[in-house]
């Protein structure tokens, strides 16, 4: 009698790490759905009620001025993972392996520079000069409160601990009054942490298997034959009206 044999299972291949991340603007989505709620309600305002060439005019317009709308406030984004940065700009797709990453830039905008020294702006990474200052003067109050209740705690020794309020219990009424959390970190803006990410992603991948390969970049026809036909059809209607 044999007994039956079994074979191992065969081993699983590990975990997929390429989930993308994807960065958006939110202030740029919600711009782009105004200005197009905006476009709807006067081009089919004038579709619909208005007489001789005034609704062809207005769809015409219509088909011309939706798709750069679109393309420049919803369709940004960028898409990052542990193999490759995907970048959907207005009228382009580029895609480039993290081998492909010489650097990230971030000055009056934010843009990655391929090993070739092209450079690609990250339109959905948008920089806030704003929101930079805020961030900093952010920074600037928590050290000075920090630093303010370490003072009044080395002032205060036991001796104020015990009597008139100073000391340990002085320091940390004074320094906690104001309900603060102490950043672990130096504040930043939201974009320029979007950008930390893709430079952690960028030095602990570059060298990596996977991370390997071409840049590639794709036109966005999609959005650049619209506006086109659009403008064609436009014309045509001034020119024959």
């Amino acid at each position: 009698m044999t007994t039956p044999h079994h074979e191992p299972p065969a081993p699983q291949p590990p975990a997929s790490e390429s989930r993308d991340r994807i960065y958006r603007s939110p202030a740029g989505i919600a711009g782009g759905v105004l200005l197009l709620a905006i476009v709807a309600w006067l081009g089919l305002d004038a579709i619909f009620s208005g007489h001789g060439r005034t609704p062809w005019l207005a769809l015409a317009t219509l088909i011309l001025v939706v798709p750069p709308v679109v393309a420049f406030t919803l369709r940004p984004a960028v898409y990052a993972n542990a193999d490759r940065l995907r970048i959907r700009n207005p009228f382009r797709v580029i895609v480039l392996p993290w081998g492909q990453v010489a650097s990230l830039r971030s000055g009056f905008s934010n843009e990655v520079v391929a090993q070739s020294g092209t450079k690609y702006q990250l339109w959905s990474v948008p920089v806030s000069l704003r929101a930079r200052k805020k961030a900093s003067r952010r920074e600037s109050r928590a050290a000075a409160d920090q630093a303010a209740g370490g003072s009044r705690r080395s002032r205060g020794g036991f001796g104020g601990a015990f009597g008139g309020g100073g000391g340990l219990g002085g320091g940390l009424s004074g320094g906690l009054s104001r309900g603060q959390a102490v950043p672990d970190g130096p504040v930043r803006a939201e974009t320029d942490k979007v950008m930390d990410e893709l430079r952690e992603f960028m030095e602990t991948r570059g060298q990596a298997e996977t991370a390997q390969g071409e840049v590639t970049v794709r036109w966005a026809y999609e959005v650049a034959g619209p506006t086109l036909a659009g403008a064609v059809l436009l014309v045509i209607l001034l020119v024959v009206g």
